[in-house]
């Protein structure tokens, strides 16, 4: 296993462009073996079982060459499975697994394999903006390789077999990060949720389903996966988050031209609070950060910054805090740590330039 490879490299599905309303997207495909109890129903000797058939062939893939992280989960610290969990290469549900459960993690930490999480396969794919068109394209990839590997539960009438049926068919999850602090500010993030219910479409968290939308991160994905195409799906997925980023825009213009004055003192208060605190919880340095971040998209920071910010979303997290420890941190020692962090980071950025109309 090499962990400090992966606390080394970049998180480049965190590294899009300045000034984008959608920061990362994501594809996930549940696959399971043909014949083989699900994970959830497997004994010890049957997970184990499935794992050694599935790890030779994730050494095969071309994508996972020179891989940083390709092992049982049971080799892993609760330090690093929350890491793992704040870099969203594995879900919270798989940070708990032991024996007979897995973890491969390309060198870039743009595709990420869970085996024996609630499916034997959960596969991922992770790149920055709205990208999953390229992404379907090499999951499809990924996908087509293992076919010839392994043997997949497949019904010819309904699809893809999976543990859930809400996954059956394609049993795929597509989705996008967006971060929307316009429409929460202006209160019509409540609007948006509705609407994109209304369609099929689901609203979660920063941590998927479940979770609080900290930071104003939201991810957007798919809900149905039966009796359609993964193209159709994705093109639909698509013209939403579309519009999605067209309110967003519409928003900041909005909150620009009617209430510059309450838009400059959040945004100034946040980097006064960021500036010089001692003590930040993790859910108020998200929340601060999104501000920070959408002055940077109003040109009141220069977007040189762009990429420090989208880091900071997942460095600041309570794994990433104590990883080089060797002790678990007490609540009020990560706040003061992260206090620190943003401190330091913020030297190297400006008082924000708001108009002269303010």
């Amino acid at each position: 296993m090499k962990f400090s490879a992966l606390m080394r490299s970049n998180i480049e599905w965190m590294r899009g462009e300045a000034k984008s309303v959608a920061l990362c997207s994501r594809i996930r495909l549940a696959r399971n073996i043909k014949n083989a109890p699900f994970p959830g129903w497997a004994k010890k000797a049957d997970r184990e079982r499935i794992y050694n058939e599935i790890q030779p062939a994730l050494t095969r893939l071309p994508e996972m060459e020179n891989a940083i992280i390709n092992d049982p989960m049971d080799r892993f610290t609760q330090t690093q499975r929350q890491i793992l969990v704040e870099q969203h290469l594995i879900s919270r549900e798989h940070a708990s697994k032991s024996s007979g459960s897995g973890l491969a993690v390309n060198k870039n930490k743009t595709i990420s394999i869970m085996v024996n999480e609630e499916d034997h396969l959960r596969i991922q794919v992770f790149r920055s903006g709205s990208s999953l068109k390229p992404l379907w394209k090499l999951i499809d990839k990924i996908d087509d390789e293992l076919d010839r590997l392994l043997d997949f539960a497949f019904h010819p009438e309904i699809g893809y077999l999976t543990a859930c049926p809400s996954n059956v068919g394609t049993g795929m999850r597509a989705s996008v990060m967006m971060h929307l602090p316009g429409l929460v500010i202006s209160e019509q993030i409540g609007q948006i949720i509705k609407a994109a219910n209304k369609i099929g479409l689901a609203v979660r968290g920063l941590y998927g389903e479940g979770t609080e939308a900290l930071g104003n991160l939201f991810q957007i994905s798919n809900q149905m996966t039966l009796g359609d195409s993964e193209l159709n799906i994705i093109e639909r997925l698509n013209k939403v988050i579309d519009q999605v980023v067209e309110h967003e825009n519409n928003a900041r213009i909005r909150l620009l031209q009617e209430k510059p004055r309450l838009l400059a003192d959040q945004i100034g208060r946040a980097y006064g609070i960021m500036l010089h605190a001692y003590s930040i919880s993790s859910k108020e340095a998200l929340n601060l950060i999104s501000l920070l971040r959408l002055g940077m998209d109003l040109n009141f920071f220069p977007d040189t910054i762009s990429h420090e910010l989208d880091e900071l979303f997942i460095r600041t997290q309570p794994g990433h805090l104590q990883m080089d420890l060797e002790r678990k941190l007490s609540s009020e020692e990560r706040d003061a740590m992260r206090a620190d962090l943003l401190r330091s980071h913020l030297q190297k950025c400006p008082p924000p330039n708001f108009p002269i109309a303010i």
